[in-house]
């Protein structure tokens, strides 16, 4: 569910129940073109698909942080620190591009990044997506627990 979905009214009802916050990052340079941007931003979304459709009723997706700096990871620690204190019991980050671990975002409880999934370009588009999905389903279901 996206957040723009959610009003005020059914937040007092739906809260119990959307404990999973996710946070899209697109870690763009700026130095992209922009048909480079659309791809990045196109791989992320189906990325996302991969937790926003499964485990709709129970995620809220955030506004996704776009552009990386050398302070980035501070600012999306700290992003997950004020997720959690605003009321959500769990934050996922997301990126398709960026080489994320767990380690780097010691306030988010989970860390998905597809090039941690398929390191390569041309391996990716060859990934079982089926087995992908289901990895990322188990990892969710481990942080549920």
């Amino acid at each position: 569910m996206k957040f723009s979905e959610i009003t005020s009214e059914d937040w007092v009802e739906l809260q119990p129940y959307l404990d999973t916050c996710l946070i899209p990052y697109t870690a763009l340079t700026g130095q992209e073109s922009p048909c480079e941007t659309v791809i990045a931003l196109e791989r992320l979304r189906d990325f996302l698909n991969y937790v926003e459709i499964p485990f709709n009723g129970r995620v809220v997706t955030y506004p996704a942080v776009h552009y990386s700096q050398a302070s980035q990871l501070q600012h999306l620690n700290e992003l997950c620190s004020h997720l959690k204190a605003s009321g959500f019991k769990y934050v996922i980050v997301m990126t398709a591009d960026e080489a994320l671990v767990q380690a780097e975002l010691p306030d988010a409880d989970l860390v998905l990044s597809l090039s941690a999934f398929s390191p390569g370009k041309e391996e990716r588009e060859h990934d079982n997506v089926y087995e992908l999905k289901k990895d990322i389903q188990s990892q969710i279901y481990q942080m549920w627990i």
